[in-house]
């Protein structure tokens, strides 16, 4: 089958997943925000570090050009970008000279991955930003790969574009300038990734400046300390956001950890300048994202989740006897996910958890990555529930937007709904 159609079938086939599963109401997060501002479709006009400039604006022109409200202009973003995000990983590891097979299973792997498939049924911005990631990660790739030297260009590019979604990004800096210097001597092209990065880069500060905000506004937020805080934890938290880290890469890739670890260890032995590029990727974005000082620190993993799924791809290329006998576990992965719920809810422990968060769906909401039977947090705050644990940056928005949808004559009954 052609390459280009297998992507289509698999873009299609993630798009049918992700709208199937997508949430029911809105769920408790964040994401609430999200919605209230595309309702009320004022363009952001100032990039901090949770305005999510790209995000939202994008969201609002969906919003204004098909005439959707704000829940289902955050829902085709979200979805579309999310199963573009997996055929753009289908195509990086095809660009590795896998077989078509292999680079199926690496996408399915990660299309089915804990943390992106979650982000991929709720409102939240980090799917859109893993489908640019995704993007600069295919281009870099392809330059090491191909003779088409432009896709040094598109790194810079896509990188630059990413900070507008997602700050966080500013992490791969280090990747990029590293990748730049390997391939210095395409110098017209390597110029010129450079100078769109920074200028996109650079864009950001003078377009907050320009507003009266302060040179640091970019990384900066009225909402929290959370990168201060992240340095003031003891010894003991650290070496528990380690093991939760792990944690959280064996919940995403099970049995495929090892193909993961077989790729890296062979891109070391084949091509070594690729494998410092996107170890040095993966290990400032690791590393934040396990010391980050909130709660859902899992969100902040999903670019190095890219590059691990891209590394399995390159192991099952190299092991594809083992694979082949095996391989029919990548469509059972969903399985896992509800094993592992039905387990955790025999425990003790599982049932504490399930009973403590019950508000915002139990122990389901924490293990199965579908939300199409999701908990509203609209209806929460219109009958005035409380939750045992401080959610107030959360049920504001919520209160806010109940009046807004209120204002343009939806009933409480309609709005429970959504």
């Amino acid at each position: 089958m052609n390459k280009y159609l297998t992507g289509l079938l698999l873009f299609l086939t993630f798009l049918g997943i992700y709208a199937w599963g997508s949430f029911a109401r809105i769920p408790f997060a964040d994401c609430v925000g999200f919605v209230l501002t595309v309702e009320q479709g004022e363009f952001a006009t100032t990039a901090t570090a949770t305005s999510h400039f790209l995000y939202v604006n994008t969201a609002i022109l969906i919003r204004d050009i098909f005439s959707l409200n704000g829940i289902e202009a955050n829902r085709i973003l979200v979805i579309v970008s999310a199963a573009l995000s997996v055929a753009i990983v289908y195509f990086s590891v095809l660009s590795l000279k896998a077989n078509t097979l292999t680079g199926v299973a690496a996408a399915v792997i990660f299309g089915f991955s804990f943390s992106f498939w979650r982000n991929a049924e709720i409102p939240e911005v980090y799917t859109y930003n893993c489908f640019w990631i995704s993007l600069f990660f295919l281009s870099m790739i392809r330059s090491f790969y191909t003779d088409n030297k432009n896709y040094i260009i598109f790194s810079g590019l896509f990188l630059g574009i990413s900070l507008w979604v997602h700050i966080q990004n500013v992490l791969l800096i280090p990747g990029f300038i590293i990748f730049i210097y390997y391939l210095r001597n395409h110098k017209k092209e390597a110029g010129l990734s450079l100078l769109l990065f920074f200028t996109l880069f650079f864009s950001l500060f003078v377009l907050n400046y320009a507003q009266g905000l302060q040179l640091n506004s970019p990384y900066s937020s009225d909402q929290g300390q959370w990168v201060e805080e992240s340095f003031k934890k003891t010894l003991t938290q650290y070496i528990s956001d380690f093991i939760k880290s792990v944690f959280y890469v064996i919940y995403n890739y099970t049995i495929y950890i090892f193909f993961g670890i077989v790729g890296i260890l062979t891109l070391y032995r084949n091509n070594r300048e690729m494998f410092y590029v996107f170890l040095v990727s993966s290990f400032f974005v690791y590393g934040f994202s396990t010391f980050y000082a909130v709660t859902d620190n899992y969100v902040f993993f999903l670019p190095f989740n890219i590059i691990f799924a891209i590394a399995i791809g390159y192991g099952l290329m190299h092991r594809q006897k083992m694979f082949k006998k095996i391989s029919f576990a990548v469509l059972l992965i969903p399985v896992f996910y509800i094993l592992s719920y039905f387990i955790a809810g025999q425990t003790d422990q599982g049932k504490e958890i399930d009973d403590f968060k019950g508000y915002k769906g139990g122990l389901a909401y924490y293990l199965l990555p579908w939300m199409n039977d999701s908990k509203g947090i609209l209806e929460f705050v219109i009958d005035k529930k409380t939750a045992p644990e401080p959610v107030n940056w959360m049920t504001n928005s919520a209160e806010e937007y109940v009046e807004l949808l209120r204002t343009k004559g939806y009933t409480d009954e309609q709005i429970r709904q959504f």
